[in-house]
């Protein structure tokens, strides 16, 4: 069964199982009626055509209408199965699902044909100059004390801290540089958040779930990406075969528009929160839903972003240069996602990626994918929060969030405020609410923001920049970890992090607090201001091509007598001086 990817949140939870409602947004192609498997749950897979292959020259009907159905109506003919078909993913990739067989098994009979090229479990993934904006200093009425103190200057008691600050002293971001933010969706009623055309940072996005219970919004792919709300219900979490069994039962998470929030949120306007990027312009593209959202839905969505095509979808006016992704879950990276992050890092964009909230244990997909800038989650001290996965894919640490005291009902000291709505379920028209010291967020997935911001004012500085150099310039000026400091309020010492622990039994083994190494943690810790000073140090500025005129002689003009005005003769000037001295001497003789 499909393993599930969610958004990324602090809990050590073992992964869900990929569930999924019948058929609502796919096209049903009847070659033969095979039976449902027991629990209802469709096999999914993500399907790559060769190129030039005359399966993947299967064109659409429409200018926007999608090829996949027609594709999975011929492979179905050839392989003599009962397929159904799922949204584009690329030009040459798609869904294809088939009930009453294995995910397993369904992609080993499509790889076997020889005009594809590879196939992908489509698995479930979950959410894992200082301002004037009055939470920036101190929370509000219900804290936290500390206020954004992620954003602010290090010092003795929060040396996780990014320095914001300095880097707005280098350059605050700039409007034409997009940060994409693949999540739930955004509030676009919130007054951090409004839209451009409202005098805000946000775009218009778009909405890539294709799944309808999922999207939860009546319909599939669209061009709102508004967040209708995420909630699981204890009859939805408990419904033999249900869409959402054992997804677990919770409020909505407002997950989109508090990331967003970190990433770009309105800043020194006086009200609420100050974002990292401070000026640029947001992207909501939404790819979750409730129980999270599916590969195939998120590949689509970071193709789109980036600039790239997706069979049926308008192409993108506003192409993002940084991609975050607070998200992911087990497995290695599939050559879905490989593919997608080759794609995406050709035309300039840089991937940023949450690395899991599972406790320490290995970096989750898509974080692990070669190329991707993944994201641990530190205390306020600097070591690793309990919560953040490590190992070596991990590029660099920023803070998590973490409370200190755990006492139930205790005010969470050194949470990661943020924006979010104030609706438990469905969304409260206008609530400009912020995450505080007791409805707090804390996780990976809002360590990840803070660096893609941090990116995005990189390019404010330099827009050529490429994703390599992006990479290096940001991994060279982070500050390194912490080896005191640490206090797991037990008495107990702070062990050294070690790579990713499987037991005799072969399950993981957490790792809670630890002290950072760069083997499983990255380079070290987020420095915003070093990272945009480095990035202004890069910019190689070429004066324009100077000259030095040639010596010419002036050409002599004959004096031709006539009054022309323009150059004169030396006989005409000598005449000029010898009338002017006698105008002298008639003058004297007057006075």
């Amino acid at each position: 069964m499909p393993h599930p990817t969610f958004p990324r949140r602090p809990t050590g939870a073992a992964a869900f199982g990929a569930l999924i409602c019948g058929a609502a947004a796919a096209v049903a192609l009847l070659v033969g009626a095979p039976a449902r498997a027991a629990d209802g749950t469709p096999a999914r897979v993500i399907v790559a055509f060769k190129p030039g292959s005359a399966l993947s020259r299967i064109e659409a009907e429409a200018t926007l209408a999608d090829p996949a159905p027609q594709r999975t109506r011929a492979l179905a003919q050839r392989l003599g199965l009962a397929l159904r078909s799922g949204a584009s993913v690329g030009p040459r990739s798609q869904v294809v699902m088939a009930d009453g067989l294995a995910a397993q098994a369904l992609a080993q009979r499509l790889a076997a044909d020889p005009e594809v090229a590879s196939v992908s479990i489509d698995r479930r993934r979950r959410l894992a100059a200082a301002p004037n904006d009055p939470l920036y200093a101190v929370g509000g009425a219900t804290g936290p004390v500390a206020g954004q103190w992620y954003l602010r200057p290090p010092n003795t008691t929060t040396p996780a801290a990014i320095d914001a600050e300095s880097a707005w002293d280098t350059r605050t971001g700039s409007s034409s540089v997009v940060v994409a933010v693949l999540d739930t969706g955004i509030r676009f009623d919130h007054a951090d958040l409004l839209p451009v055309a409202q005098g805000g940072p946000v775009l218009p996005g778009y909405d890539f779930v294709s799944d309808a219970p999922t999207g939860n919004d009546g319909d599939g792919r669209d061009a709102d990406p508004s967040d209708p709300g995420d909630w699981i219900t204890a009859a939805e979490n408990s419904q033999a075969g249900g869409a959402f069994r054992d997804c677990g039962v919770s409020a909505s998470s407002w997950h989109g528009t508090s990331v967003a929030g970190l990433v770009g949120a309105a800043t020194n306007n006086g009200f609420g929160m100050a974002g990292v990027g401070r000026g640029i312009r947001v992207l909501p593209v939404r790819v979750l839903g409730k129980c999270g959202g599916f590969d195939s839905d998120i590949i689509a969505g970071m193709r789109w972003a980036a600039g790239l095509s997706v069979p049926g979808v308008p192409a993108n006016p506003t192409p993002a240069k940084v991609i975050n992704m607070s998200l992911g879950g087990t497995g290695t990276c599939s050559a879905a996602y490989a593919q997608a992050m080759t794609e995406i890092a050709a035309v300039g964009a840089v991937v940023v990626a949450s690395a899991g909230n599972s406790a320490g244990h290995a970096v989750s997909e898509p974080a692990n994918c070669a190329g991707v800038i993944a994201v641990a989650g530190l205390r306020h001290v600097g070591t690793k929060v309990g919560f953040s996965d490590l190992g070596p894919q991990i590029a660099l640490a920023a803070p998590g969030g973490n409370c200190v005291d755990v006492t139930a009902g205790a005010a969470c000291q050194y949470p990661i405020l943020t924006a979010r709505n104030a609706g438990t379920q469905v969304p409260i028209a206008n609530s400009s609410v912020f995450s505080d010291a007791f409805n707090y967020t804390v996780g990976t997935s809002f360590a990840a923001p803070l660096v893609a911001g941090t990116a995005a004012l990189m390019a404010s500085v330099k827009p050529e920049i490429t994703p390599t150099e992006l990479r290096s310039l940001l991994l060279s000026s982070t500050r390194a970890f912490p080896t005191t400091g640490g206090d797991n309020g037990d008495g107990t010492t702070v062990p050294q992090c070690q790579a990713p622990i499987i037991d005799a039994a072969g399950k993981p083994v957490d790792q809670l607090q630890c002290y950072c190494t760069t083997s499983t943690c990255g380079a070290g810790m987020l420095d915003a201001g070093a990272a945009v000073r480095a990035t202004a140090a890069s910019v190689v500025v070429t004066p324009p091509p100077t000259t030095t005129p040639t010596p010419t002689t002036p050409t002599p003009v004959a004096d031709s007598g006539g009054g022309g005005g323009g150059a004169t003769s030396g006989a005409w000037l000598l005449g000029l001086l010898a009338a002017t001295l006698a105008l002298r001497r008639a003058n004297r003789r007057r006075g």
